[in-house]
């Protein structure tokens, strides 16, 4: 016959206490409540020695807490991605949190489908990198009074905590570097998106060609034909097409590793005689020859203050938010990629 789990009142009639006072000592609460460290070490070695353990569904309905949060991102695959869950588990962890990290693939269906279903299992809180469509998904965590912070993205007429980078400016000084080195044809790829990270980039481009007195030349690839491979034929034939480009600006890491593969497939010696960035960082980039300079985010930093914004919501009652939108900066990290030809 299978045993029955341990309970904290079996604990409490072994050691002839108080339920009230167990648990206290196995949530944490000994010295806040005033229990004597004799009394708290007994509790704790004879929780250990039956080897008990807390039914965290009982113990989730009866708090109103799960301590776990969801961390959703586009694909935590992603290098860019899954580093910052990585540095967002940790400082999670120290204050107490468990995280479930998941992949939406920007896709809508999956978002609500993951949304609702951890929403459903009563996780505490929401970190979200949303797909477009899914304004209304939040708007309802907002008002239903559930911690969402958004990252990465934001949707421009809804109030809701978010931390994000300054995309436009990024851009814009990662372009004005290539100009500076005496790059004047510079061509930017990225995907065919309405999202706000990736408006801002463009947006960053193609201020600075402007400004400049040069010609913007973009290439926007729709993300479902990313999806299925396709990216690198994308590219080839952008660049086949304008084969007087003397640089090229890659709005993602992803975008960029895919056209390093271009080059080295098709013609080689583009990756030396053309200028290149990347947006978003990439360990392989540092020793890729020639090594991309490429736009960094700052990961700690975000992953602090997505913490920052998380815990008074956590642990604030019913009521009005007063949210907040934090916008940080990026660094360029300039190497052999985008020196003078």
């Amino acid at each position: 016959m299978k045993k029955k789990p341990v309970s904290i009142r079996n604990i409490a009639d072994e050691l002839k206490i108080s339920v009230t006072t167990v648990s206290f000592v196995l949530n944490g609460k000994a010295k806040e409540k005033h229990i004597s460290k004799e009394l708290t070490k007994k509790v704790l070695d004879y929780a250990k020695l039956i080897n008990y353990r807390p039914n965290q569904i009982a113990q989730s309905l009866r708090t109103g807490k799960s301590k776990i949060l969801v961390f959703m991102v586009e694909d935590i695959s992603n290098n860019f991605f899954s580093k910052l869950a990585r540095i967002f588990e940790d400082i999670a962890y120290e204050k107490g949190y468990k995280v479930i990290f998941c992949s939406n693939e920007n896709d809508d269906e999956k978002s609500n489908e993951l949304i609702n279903l951890f929403k459903y299992r009563q996780v505490d809180g929401f970190i979200i990198v949303p797909s477009p469509g899914i304004k209304d998904t939040i708007e309802s965590l907002v008002q239903d009074h559930i911690p969402v912070v958004l990252l990465d993205r934001f949707f421009e007429e809804l109030d809701c905590n978010s931390v994000v980078i300054d995309n436009v400016q990024a851009s814009f000084d990662a372009t004005k570097h290539l100009v500076n080195n005496k790059f004047t044809n510079i061509g930017f790829i990225t995907t065919a998106s309405d999202q706000s990270q990736m408006k801002g980039r463009l947006s960053g481009y193609e201020k600075a060609v402007l400004e400049m007195g040069l010609k913007p030349n973009t290439l926007q690839i729709p993300f479902n034909e990313i999806i299925k491979g396709k990216g690198k034929d994308y590219i080839y034939n952008f660049l086949e097409q304008n084969k007087d480009l003397d640089a090229v600006f890659f709005s993602t890491n992803y975008l960029a590793q895919s056209g390093l593969e271009v080059f080295k497939e098709h013609n080689p010696k583009l990756v030396k005689e053309l200028g290149i960035i990347a947006f978003d960082d990439n360990d392989m980039f540092k020793i890729y020859d020639p090594s991309i300079t490429s736009v960094s985010q700052p990961l700690e930093e975000i992953s602090a203050k997505l913490m920052d914004l998380m815990l008074p919501l956590l642990k604030k009652k019913d009521g009005h938010e007063i949210n907040h939108k934090i916008m940080l900066k990026t660094e360029l990290i300039i190497r052999e990629s985008s020196l003078p030809k």
